[in-house]
């Protein structure tokens, strides 16, 4: 009976070589079991462990982790108070797909980064480089860790290597970090070239230093839910979605990597099955359009019926509130999906929606998910706000961005289409697969009653009955910017019927897959605006 390698370690006797029970105490050190206060204590913080958050992540049975004997290398920090040098670092399968992973561990000196970790760290995005694999962060400590400044053999700046290798793997595959605990300083970086970051509400904070340091830099006195809380960080955008929880937390970045592909040159986006029928009639948008113009209503009423099942992973929920930004299937394919948003400052552009619907609509093309474009919107905000906000160089921004988009671009025109606020939702026959318009909907280079107070202002003062003569002017224009007006000049491809938006998209979508052949100058790459 042949023995294996193991059993032939067991035999050998010199008390210097490394055994198998050497080999177990080292791994049983690391593990939770072996540190029951600290993990009580991350449980009384309403925490599950680093190990216990990927457990949660990864496919069972898929994990390998990366270094779990590393231990500090300077004198100043003690190895048995730092097991695996406060930072869990694993490959896995999420949906039996790869993806690298890496867990700062609160329980080991407040999941400070130190230099062995964050070689452990610049591993786990070299192989996403190397590999083309979505990089998963959990973030949950308090930046770099000073305990190593007097053994440090060089000026700071030698372990900055992940973050450079962050911003090479932007746009090659998908990069989540979840603020699960405290990340401030070098810990927040991780979330700047972030694609997805989900934000732990009580328990997530975030920002560039702690309330310390901001103390003792401006002498202001601030809470850490004041200074970087999700209650802060969700409504200025620095966060994607509040969570509840840990496990809630996993489940959001689960969903959110099962709508990509594992990296931009893999296959399309991985579709996935569902019993909601591609064309399904959608009736009840025939009612959502208020009669009066000027009326609001929810946005979410168009978003939810013609998608499948009804389910939307919506982005920045709580920042820039005029936009929305989601992903969602139709037909079993993810698309991203950029609307107006009616409720909020009748879904005007401002300095805020361009940011976010920048980065959201550059997100789905690195990616390969098309791009649906739902549009209610009465222009560009003007007036003090809009320059004091830097607007004439923001409103470029999306601009640009739909028009070096590779991916199939639809447009879905609901009720208004003025001016730049239409080019800032992908409004332009330029670059667009496909362009249909409801029977509510008005196409005018400006807002009409602003275009006659503007350019009618004398020949309304002048007549006999000025309100009169206004409202004659604001009619006939109405009549010019009709839907079957636009129609007819091909302005857009076709005048529908609500109900039909689902069927018609599904259809558009199985013509439009792929990337488009490139039609753009051999540059090298385009300027940002800001």
């Amino acid at each position: 009976m042949s023995r294996s390698i193991w059993e032939d370690h067991r035999i050998d006797t010199d008390s210097t070589r490394t055994t198998l029970d050497d080999v177990a105490r080292g791994h049983e050190r690391v593990t939770d079991a072996a540190r029951p206060e600290a993990v009580q204590r991350q449980h009384d913080a309403g925490k599950l462990t680093a190990r216990e958050r990927i457990d949660l992540l990864l496919d069972p049975g898929t994990s390998l982790e990366v270094g779990p004997l590393v231990t500090p290398d300077v004198a100043s920090v003690d190895p048995a108070l730092a097991p695996a040098d406060g930072l869990v670092a694993t490959t896995g399968e999420v949906d039996g797909r790869p993806v690298s992973v890496f867990a700062c561990d609160f329980t080991v000196l407040g999941g400070s980064l130190g230099d062995a970790g964050m070689q452990k760290i610049q591993a786990m995005c070299d192989l996403s480089l190397r590999r083309g694999i979505p990089l998963v962060m959990l973030v949950d400590g308090g930046g770099h860790r000073v305990h190593e400044l007097d053994s440090r053999p060089y000026a700071f700046g030698g372990d900055t290597g992940p973050f450079w290798r962050q911003a090479q793997l932007s746009g090659w595959a998908p990069q989540v970090a979840a603020v699960m605990g405290p990340a401030f300083a070098g810990a927040a970086l991780f979330t700047s070239f972030a694609d997805f970051i989900p934000m732990v509400e009580g328990t997530g904070s975030l920002g560039i230093a702690g309330r310390q340091l901001v103390k003792a830099a401006t002498g202001e006195e601030l809470t850490t839910e004041e200074l970087g809380g999700s209650a802060v960080q969700l409504r200025n955008g620095n966060a994607d979605m509040g969570v509840a929880d840990d496990a809630e937390c996993i489940a959001s970045i689960r969903e959110f990597l099962s709508y990509l592909p594992t990296n931009c040159e893999a296959d399309e986006p991985p579709r996935a099955e569902s019993d909601d029928p591609a064309d399904r009639l959608c009736p009840e948008l025939r009612d959502v359009i208020p009669e009066r113009r000027s009326r609001a209503y929810d946005v979410m009423k168009v978003i939810r019926p013609i998608v499948d099942d009804e389910h939307v992973f919506e982005y920045n929920a709580r920042w820039a509130k005029n936009i929305v930004c989601a992903l969602a299937r139709i037909d079993g394919r993810p698309v991203g999906i950029v609307a107006n948003q009616p409720k909020y400052f009748g879904g005007v552009i401002d300095t805020a929606a361009c940011e976010k619907s920048t980065r959201f609509v550059e997100m789905c093309d690195a990616f390969g998910l098309p791009l649906i474009s739902l549009i209610d919107v009465p222009g560009v905000l003007i007036g003090p706000q809009a320059e004091k906000g830097r607007l004439v160089r923001h409103s470029g921004k999306p601009l640009m961005a739909w028009a070096h988009a590779s991916v199939p671009v639809i447009t879905v025109i609901l009720r208004k289409a003025y001016g730049a606020g239409l080019l800032a939702m992908g409004g332009s026959r330029s670059n667009i697969d496909g362009a249909l318009i409801w029977p509510s909907a008005e196409m005018s280079a400006m807002g009409i009653e602003g275009a006659v107070d503007v350019v009618f202002r004398r020949e309304v003062e002048a007549a006999d009955d000025p309100a009169a003569k206004r409202e004659e002017l604001i009619q006939r224009f109405y009549a010019k910017s009709t839907p079957m007006r636009a129609a007819s000049g091909f302005g857009v491809d076709d005048v529908i019927d609500p109900a039909e938006t689902r069927l018609k998209l599904a259809a558009m979508l199985r013509i439009h897959r792929g990337r488009r052949l490139k039609a753009l100058p051999p540059k090298r790459r385009w300027i940002s605006p800001t």
